[in-house]
């Protein structure tokens, strides 16, 4: 009878936490596809603004190179707007993206088209400002609808979101509840049963807190009891998920920030590098006796100089151009020559990888520079990359040291969690007195 009931109990546990499993699957895939949806909003953006500076571009200095964005852009258009359409998660947003992706293509073949064409025939009417006044408001009204767009199908991840919540909710309620009551049926069993079934479900609950302390490397080992081993598999198929979700809104983040370092790179800043060079034009049209006018210029070009600088810096710090273009060694040798302590880069095997992966390992070591920088009192960092079958980095200082993962602050909490999103470990070496080492390993993958 204790048998039967505890059988029982069992299997309508392991039910409820089936149907929570399977309920909190189904809206990690509409989450999945709310971030695809968005990925893929962000790439039609990409091309409308590749459209309208290559053709900006070529207009103003009729160079034909200006053209190359635009016109792989142009011939991607049909196949982004496609998929662009066929990833919407609603009828609405549909809707939305089809009235979107028209627009894109009404901006290339009703006006940027024409425009160019008018530029090749060295048509003086190209550089009427009704053509530019047109353009601006044609991008305008895009990037609005991109913007409402991009709200709406986050309010719907926002939903999404919490309903996944409260399915691992339920998840975890419902494995509590079935362990708690086959554990006090269990006591009144023999010693086999009590080490083939308590001890199992030990290691489950050590795993479960791990994971609830943030480890979402945590496993819990195969069972041979058929119950235990399929809330294992269940357990294990969700903290993979779990750890895959961190992954993929860490690739999200870092795709918003190397967009948002693009356009201040190619719109503010380039507007400003624009005012300068008219400044300076206007300048050297003055007369020689306008001397205080000549000093205002000289002053405003000097303030445009350093707005420029300014916003370089604060793209470097959001995104560094140098990570895109030339990958993750040079943009640690550019930190390097930033820091205000010494700092020696040295590479082996030097590739270019996922840029994804370049991006995380740049800020993990911009993270353990900065932090030996503010804490360890140091006169020297050495920073060695590797490439292999692996990615690993090594970060030394020569300071105080006597630092562990126990006693860091959040820096060096933040770290752990971007080297675990991508399966890497983390290791600190750091005895008072004898500097602090920081070794990163990250798998390269295909």
């Amino acid at each position: 009878m204790a048998s039967g009931l505890l059988a029982l109990l069992i299997g309508a546990g392991f039910a409820v936490l089936l149907w929570a499993i399977s309920d909190a699957n189904s809206s990690i895939s509409a989450r999945r596809a709310s971030r695809s949806a968005l990925v893929e909003a962000g790439t039609m953006e990409k091309l409308l603004i590749d459209m309208e500076t290559g053709q900006r571009g070529y207009i103003i200095t009729k160079r034909e190179e200006f053209l190359a964005p635009w016109h792989t852009a142009r011939e991607a258009l049909p196949e982004e707007a496609q998929q662009f359409t066929g990833m919407t998660t609603s009828r609405d947003q549909r809707r939305a993206a089809e009235r979107i992706a028209q627009g894109v293509e009404s901006f290339l073949y009703d006006y940027s088209v024409p425009l160019v064409d008018m530029a090749r025939r060295d048509d003086p009417a190209a550089l009427d400002l009704k053509h530019a006044a047109e353009g601006k408001e044609r991008m305008d009204a895009l990037r609005l609808q991109f913007d409402h767009y991009v709200a709406d199908e986050r309010t719907q991840l926002g939903k999404r979101e919490d309903v996944a919540r409260a399915n691992s909710h339920q998840a975890v309620v419902a494995a509590a509840l079935g362990l708690a009551a086959s554990i006090g049926l269990i006591a009144i069993f023999t010693v086999l049963q009590h080490r083939a079934v308590v001890r199992p479900v030990r290691g489950a609950a050590a795993a479960a807190e791990k994971l609830a302390d943030g480890d979402l490397t945590a496993r819990v080992p195969p069972s041979r009891v058929k119950e235990i081993g399929t809330l294992g598999t269940s357990f294990n198929n969700m903290a993979a998920s779990l750890q895959g979700s961190r992954r993929r809104i860490m690739e999200s983040t870092a795709a918003v920030h190397r967009r948002t370092a693009r356009d201040l790179h190619d719109g503010a800043q380039q507007r400003l590098v624009s005012l300068m060079i008219g400044l300076r034009l206007a300048q050297e049209m003055l007369p020689g006796t306008e001397k205080a006018v000549s000093d205002l210029l000289d002053e405003s070009i000097e303030n445009a100089q350093t707005a420029v600088n300014e916003l370089r810096e604060l793209a470097t710090g959001i995104y560094p151009l140098v990570l895109t273009v030339k990958g993750l060694v040079a943009a640690v040798n550019d930190l390097a020559r930033r820091c205000p302590v010494p700092t020696i880069v040295e590479s082996t095997d030097e590739r270019r990888i996922s840029p994804t992966i370049e991006s995380n390992a740049y800020f993990v070591v911009a993270e353990a520079v900065t932090n030996a920088v503010k804490h360890s009192q140091a006169s020297r960092i050495d920073v060695h990359v590797e490439f292999s079958d692996m990615l690993r980095i090594r970060v030394a200082d020569d300071g105080i040291g006597g630092v562990d993962k126990a006693t860091a602050g959040s820096g060096m909490t933040g770290l752990a969690d971007r080297v675990a999103s991508f399966d890497g470990e983390l290791g600190i070496v750091s005895p008072p007195g004898g500097g602090t080492v920081i070794r990163i390993q990250i798998p390269i993958g295909d």
